[in-house]
Order: C-alpha cells, then structure tokens, then sequence
C-alpha cells in the first residue's frame, strides 16, 4: 500500500535535518532555504520500503509565516512525524500544526524528539513528561516519542523501523475512485516542458491519459508519470507523484488547481460545512467573518454564514456556508481548515458536506427538511462505507432529495456522495426497482428521486387545469401552452419523461394535434350555449352565402371578444368553417361546394372564377375566399390563374 508521512512542528526544531539524516535527500532546494538556513516551500524525499515500494516523505515549513505552505503539504499525508526539539519543547508552531494534522483527518502519527545531543539525559525524561501532557485528547495521546539526534545518528535506526513498520499497518484510507491531484508544485524542466507534483489523493491516472486543471477546466495530457525520480506508467492514490502535462505553460497553473479527469469535478463558489471552531481559539467565529480558506493545496478568500446563530464559540460544531471569492472543486468528506486574518492563526476546521448545495432560503418550506437531510448526510456516508448496498441506497436518496428538480447524473452524484462508482450504483439500481429515484436519461445516466418527479408531473397537471380554467370552451392545448412556466430550463428528455407519465397514467390524454386532462369536458354556460345556437343559426339560414361575422354580432349585441370563444368551439366542432376573418361557413354547406367542386373535376381540368361562378353562383368576393381556402386546404393548386384538383 502507498502511503505518505508528513513531517509537523514549529521552525529551527529540525525537521528537515531529521529527513536528511532519515533518507540523505535534503528537502531544502532553494536558495534563499540555504542562505536563510529555514524551510519555506514544501520538500519531499522517499524512503525505500520492503517489497519495492517507496514510501514518500513531504517536509513542512515551520515559520507561522509560512503555515499555508504546510497546510497545502499536510492535505495528502496518511501519518504525521511531529517534531519537538528537546532543548525548546512544545513550541506555538507545535500546537497549531498538531491542530491542523487533527482538522485534516490525519488519526496516525509519533513524535520524534530532535536535538537531544544538545541537552541532559534528566531534560530529554522531562521534556517526554510535558509533551505527553499537551498529547493528551489529541490522536497523538498515545503515541510513542522517539528520542533522537541528526548530528550524531542517535536513536535513528529505532526511529527507521517505526517508520517502515506503521507504513506497513497503517489501516487503508476510505478513498473514491475520482482521479485527484491537488498540485503543490508547478515548474518547467529542459525537454520536458511543464511539471507538476502533489499526492494522488483518490483515484488513479494513466501515461497518456486526458485530464484536466480544475476548478479553470484547462484541458491537458499527463505525457508521461515520475515516481520519486523514476518513470511509471500509473500513479495510484497514496502516491505521491509528477507529471509531465502537455499544451500548458507553466504560467497557466497554479499551486491548488486539481488534476482530474475531464467531467469528474465541478466548480462551486459555495460550499456547506460541518464546521469545528477549535477548542484553543481565542474568540468565536463571527457571522459573515472573512477567513483563509484551505482545502487540498488551494488557499482561498472566504466568508463563513451560519444559520439560526451569528457565532461559533470555540469548541462549537455547527452547518455553515462558505462562500468563495473564486471557484472552488471538492468531493463530500474532504477536510478543510479555517484561518483568521487577524491574528493569524488556526480557529476552525470543518468537513466537506455539500460542494454543490441547494438552496437554503428562509421562506422555502422544505427548509427544516434539507437541513435535516445535511445534518444526516455525515452518518449516512458512514454507515454507505460499510458496503451494504441499503445504506449506499439511503445515502444516494438523501442526496437526490437535496438536489430536488434539478437532480444530477451519476458523475455528480459521485462527488456528492463521495462514494466509488461501484458502490453508487448498487445503490442507485436499488433505489430504482423501488421506485425511490428514476434515471430519465439511460445515456447520460441523469436521476431525480420520486418526490421531485412527482412534483414535477404536479406542476403539469396544475398547470393544464390551468389552460382549462382559463379556456373552459377550448377542448385541448398546445404542448407549448403546457409546458409554459412550470418547465423554465428542464432538459426536454425530461419533459418528455414527465409527459409520458401523464399519458401512461391516464391522467393527460391526447385530443387531436393538442392534449387535455382526462375528465375535461367543454361545457357552455347558459348564456353562452344561447349565443352558440343563434351563431349557428345565422349561418345554417345563409346557405351558401354566409353573412359577415361583424353584422351578426352588432344584431345580437355581442362583443368579438365574448364571440371568439363561441366562435372557435363550433369550428373545433365542425359545426362552421372560418374560411378567412370574418367570414365563416355551415359546416354542411361548405361540404356541398367542395362536392359540387369535386363534380366539376370528374369532366374537367381546371378550375377558375368564372366556372366557380357557373357551379355556386354567387358573386366574386365569396368565390375569391373558397379558391384561397381550397389553395391553403390543398385541395386545389393554383397554376396562373387556374386551379388544378389536387383531392384530399
């Protein structure tokens, strides 16, 4: 198993004496280190374990000026060597590195106790007394401490074998299978081109492989892979590892972008936290504090909002939002830690819940349910690791529900869930053959629980009766007139999905080109039945040559606009003809022109005004208005001034 030790303590406590006398690498490669004799960037080193594997060593800086260079070093290490010097003991630095170790996750570590050629025997068991008091309630508490000496040798060889043994038993590490790279390193080598270094948090990447830098999505190829100066063809999580990236300037990358692969993270500039003010803070975390964010290898400016509290008193856990000045990529479980700006120093930590979260407005009424479903979402993910497929289900069904209409394909689901691939879908299969979630598109692999769906199929049918409401004498609607509102930005397969569930359940049915609810039925008010038949009336009386729509409403005394429902029904009915505005046919004569039309077709060839003239007899304006209606209709084309019989 890979694994990755990190060094921690305060400055001048010789950490990185300690790796150089552990692995001859001097993890000191600046300049200014050399000249200033202290650590300011991130150092690595490796120790060769048995069976080949090496085990990678990533050394810290301990100045308080440099803690965010530690804090970026500390995010992929598996186990923690603290550093105490015996001649200075448990030092600022000490306190707030071991803090930080505890914020990130890491459970696992010892102490080694540096510089004991410069004390008394009687001082080092006096030293080993006051460091197990500040261990104690720490995950170091009972740890062994390693009493040892870089300038003589001192106690190095028992300190080597602790090292290889705990790199040995050390317990696996719960990680997903999302490739991640948090890169703490960035340079360009000669033939090379640009590298990048970090520890491969999750995942594993090929030689060859497309990737990308995240959260600015620049698209790239790990040309090829290095281990501890030797070329691999895969990396691994627990690894620490770099790579040669292809068609990207040095320039373009930044210390905290993540190397993943292209669709597997997504961007967020706020985030949802089981947030931990620490005990040793010296004040609460205040509503909307500005912070030093640190997640991974990235340090960013933030701003931390509660809800229902405007502080976090030291030793306090509470959900809380943070929102970035940038974007920001995460997986659910991720450890992050909070920095005041003033004084600077450690104050809080908190674990990833949410880097896609829902909206939480105080006037929603299914806010107390989401905020109980993210309070749940830690133990649920918990109980999902197991590896029972009901709990991988129960997660994956908290999640959806957050998630609401919008629901999510299964790459998002995997970083919401912060589960494997495998494990998701166990639990997604389960929750659909129990009809708790549904995959509306099989190809992008899109899932929506059943409570939104159902209120998605709620909102269509509201809003056909709706249409009828508003319409009541118009038998059917346009899909378009469906889908208004309620449908703003859903993907259309999902429409589509929610359309054919209504249909299917027999709750929408189709009626001619339109749709309408089941139990709709087009019922005239007495008034309004009355108009109907003297409409038709007027026309069935007129024959062949109709009156003008406008003479007959003013004799009835009836508005266009309280006709034009009437008006429509009788012609969805059959009962009359719009032929063009205004102008309106019984249905039953207009059938007996187009019969007498189609007569004339059986001995003749073509048709014009003046033969119109000799079937109907009528005058010009009504002929003028059956040729165009029959052109429109199809019944006939018009070629020049002659019309051709096309039939129905």
């Amino acid at each position: 198993m890979a694994v990755v030790l990190g060094t921690a303590g305060h400055i001048d406590h010789g950490k990185t004496s300690l790796v150089r006398a552990l692995t001859g690498i001097d993890c000191d490669r600046l300049g200014e280190e050399k000249r200033r004799g202290i650590t300011i960037e991130l150092g690595f080193a490796w120790v060769d374990l048995p069976g080949g594997e090496r085990l990678g060593i990533v050394d810290v800086p301990g100045h308080e000026r440099f803690v965010k260079n530690m804090v970026a070093g500390a995010a992929g290490v598996d186990f923690v060597m603290l550093v105490i010097a015996a001649d200075e003991g448990v030092m600022p630095q000490t306190r707030e590195h071991l803090e930080i170790c505890s914020l990130l996750g890491i459970r696992n570590g010892f102490v080694a106790l540096t510089k004991t050629d410069m004390v008394e025997p009687d001082w080092i068991a006096l030293v080993k007394e006051d460091i197990q008091r500040f261990l104690q309630g720490t995950f170091l508490e009972n740890a062994p401490v390693f009493p040892v000496s870089s300038a003589t040798g001192e106690g190095l060889d028992a300190l080597r074998a602790h090292i290889l043994k705990c790199a040995a038993e050390l317990p696996p590490r719960r990680r997903g299978d999302i490739f991640r790279l948090p890169v703490d390193r960035v340079f360009s080598m000669k033939g090379h081109g640009t590298v990048i270094t970090g520890t491969v948090i999750s995942g594993a990447v090929s030689a060859g492989d497309e990737a990308g830098f995240m959260p600015p999505g620049l698209l790239t190829r790990a040309r090829g892979l290095q281990r501890h100066g030797k070329p691999v063809d895969t990396v691994a999580a627990g690894q620490r590892c770099a790579v040669n990236v292809q068609g990207l300037d040095v320039t373009e990358i930044e210390r905290g972008f993540v190397l993943a692969r292209p669709g597997e993270l997504f961007s967020s500039r706020r985030w949802l936290l089981r947030l931990t003010c620490l005990s040793s803070a010296p004040r609460p975390l205040r509503q909307r504090a500005e912070i030093h964010f640190h997640h991974g290898t990235r340090e960013c400016p933030a701003r931390v909002v509660f809800r229902e509290r405007d502080k976090l008193a030291p030793g306090e856990t509470a959900l809380a939002e943070v929102r970035f000045a940038e974007d920001m990529v995460g997986v659910f479980g991720d450890h992050c830690v909070l920095r005041a700006y003033s004084p600077l120093r450690t104050v809080a930590g908190g674990i990833l819940i949410s880097p896609l979260p829902p909206e939480l407005r105080r006037k929603d009424p299914e806010l107390a349910d989401k905020l109980r479903l993210l309070e749940q979402l830690p133990n649920l993910h918990e109980r999902a690791c197991d590896g029972k497929t009901e709990e991988r289900a129960s997660l994956a069904r908290a999640v959806l529900l957050l998630r609401g209409r919008d629901g999510a394909d299964e790459a998002r689901l995997k970083v919401l869930t912060g589960l494997a691939a495998s494990a998701l879908e166990s639990g997604l299969n389960l929750l659909s053959s129990k009809g708790e979630a549904l995959c509306w598109d099989k190809e992008s692999r899109q899932w929506i629980s059943r409570t939104a769906f159902a209120d998605l199929l709620a909102a269509c049918l509201a809003r056909a009766e709706e249409l009828h409401r508003k319409d009541p004498l118009k038998p059917a609607f346009s899909r378009n007139a469906l889908l208004s509102g309620w449908s703003k930005r859903l993907p259309q397969r999902l429409i589509q999905k929610i359309l054919d569930a209504a249909l299917k359940q027999g709750r929408l049915v189709v009626d001619g080109e339109g749709l309408r609810l089941a139990g709709h039925k087009v019922t005239l008010a007495a008034d309004q039945a009355g108009l109907r038949q003297k409409l038709l009336q007027a026309h069935q009386r007129a024959g062949l040559t109709p009156p003008n729509a406008k003479d007959v409403l003013e004799e009835l005394g009836v508005s266009a606009k309280e006709a034009a429902p009437v008006l429509r029904l009788l012609c969805e009915e059959g009962a009359l003809v719009k032929i063009r505005d205004g102008l309106y046919y019984d249905g039953a004569a207009l059938a007996d022109i187009l019969e007498r039309v189609r007569q004339w077709f059986t001995d003749h060839e073509n048709l014009d005004v003046g033969a119109l003239k000799e079937i109907l007899g009528l005058s010009r304006k009504y002929l003028i208005a059956l040729l165009e209606y029959m052109d429109n209709e199809r019944i006939t084309v018009r070629v020049g001034d002659q019309r051709r019989y096309r039939g129905r």
